[in-house]
């Protein structure tokens, strides 16, 4: 039977062995940090992290997958974003209908939150598949980010 719970302390060596197997597939197109990797799974089982929550998908009791879930506002939306930030399942349970069973969840849990998002590589294609089944679409944004200290080096002088 397959089952969704918020992530323990306890957790950890289950969580971070698929963090690293999904941190080495075509969902991820760089390479991460191992501290970050860890600091991410401590701040999702801290309850004082109001923007990000662990979930634990398990199989029978097993651990089979994790996800992280953050939280926004969107403007554009008038409302607060379920950004699913993290969605990973071990190569046995694909394909049985878990994910779309931890989206119906997410739907539950979170029924007057506007929009769900999320991010999914061009080489993950049964990812984007299953989330186009499930009625997501893509945005034609381009994602740009900036990392690190703004207080640093030529950046801050960009910015000012």
């Amino acid at each position: 039977m397959f089952s969704i719970r918020d992530m323990t302390g306890q957790d950890r060596d289950a969580v971070m062995s698929m963090v690293l197997e999904f941190y080495h597939s075509p969902a991820v197109e760089h390479e991460v940090d191992a501290a970050t990797l860890e600091k991410t799974f401590w701040d999702a089982v801290d309850p004082a992290e109001g923007l990000l929550r662990g979930l634990l998908l398990e199989e029978d009791g097993e651990a089979v997958g994790y996800a992280y879930v953050t939280f926004c506002y969107s403007g554009e939306m008038g409302g607060r974003v379920v950004f699913f930030d993290e969605l990973y399942f071990r190569p046995q349970c694909r394909g049985k209908g878990y994910g779309t069973q931890v989206f119906r969840w997410l739907k539950r849990e979170y029924p007057d939150y506007p929009r769900f998002r999320l991010e999914v590589t061009e080489a993950n294609e049964k990812a984007a598949r299953l989330y186009a089944r499930l009625g997501f679409r893509t945005l034609e944004y381009r994602q740009m980010v900036l990392d690190g200290d703004l207080a640093q080096g030529e950046r801050k002088e960009n910015l000012e």
